[in-house]
């Protein structure tokens, strides 16, 4: 998800007039696209301060500019600022929660590797670009399934508090056994489990085949390995 400048104030002498003129072209630009009022009406009911919060910084900067942002960039800027909020409380969700997100961002990455492998790369690294936002409005469904599922898993763990020991030695041992198995290589195990990048680099399909083969081995792990790993895997995107 990309940084943004949504908590920036409004221009001075910016208008309570103008700004409500803001909130009102947002709920607008959301007709536009409604799978995605399906995400904030979520939002808004499960975790109502950040949807104000949200909501309320997004008026100003519109209302400072002039200008309307896209509801592809408007839905990123969102679920960056809920991630970033309280996203680490995924990581004590149910196992059914918490798997959900993975299945979803495996879903991601196969529509994404159709598209571009490129984009397919740096969704699994976590960034975005203007086409990803191109690819987010020809797949709105999943774009929205994706971020309601990560609402779902962050309410679960705000309830539950599952406290999930880190992964261990042994389960990355594992993981990486599994991984050689289904054909992966050192660069593309230490790219996935380090972060380290190729040398030569790794070509984007490649990485992204590697990528869908991690999801898939990690699916396959024993439960208890596989939920700390994924505990462990949102707690370092809420962070990010």
């Amino acid at each position: 998800m990309i940084a943004t400048a949504s908590t920036r104030p409004g221009k001075p002498g910016t208008s309570p007039d103008e700004i409500d003129a803001a909130r009102r072209a947002f709920k607008e630009k959301l007709k536009t696209a409604p799978e995605y009022a399906a995400f904030f009406d979520r939002l808004k009911t499960v975790f109502p301060s950040e949807y104000e919060s949200f909501l309320a910084a997004f008026a100003k900067r519109s209302a400072a500019s002039g200008e309307m942002a896209s509801a592809d960039l408007l839905m990123a800027e969102a679920v960056r600022s809920l991630r970033l909020s309280r996203g680490i409380l995924a990581a004590k969700a149910g196992g059914q929660a918490l798997e959900h997100i993975f299945e979803l961002h495996f879903a991601m990455l196969r529509a994404l590797a159709v598209k571009d492998p490129l984009l397919c790369v740096n969704f699994l690294y976590g960034g975005e670009s203007p086409g990803f936002f191109e690819f987010s409005a020809q797949n709105r469904g999943l774009v929205a399934a994706m971020a309601i599922a990560g609402i779902d898993a962050i309410h679960d763990g705000e309830i539950q508090r599952i406290e999930r020991p880190a992964p261990t030695g042994t389960d990355f041992d594992a993981l990486e056994k599994a991984l050689r198995a289904k054909g992966l290589d050192t660069p593309e195990i230490e790219a996935l489990l380090d972060g380290k990048a190729g040398d030569p680099p790794i070509g984007d399909a490649k990485m992204c085949r590697a990528g869908q083969v991690y999801l898939e081995t990690i699916a396959a792990m024993p439960e208890s390995t596989r939920l700390r790993i994924y505990g462990l895997a949102v707690e370092l995107m809420a962070r990010s």
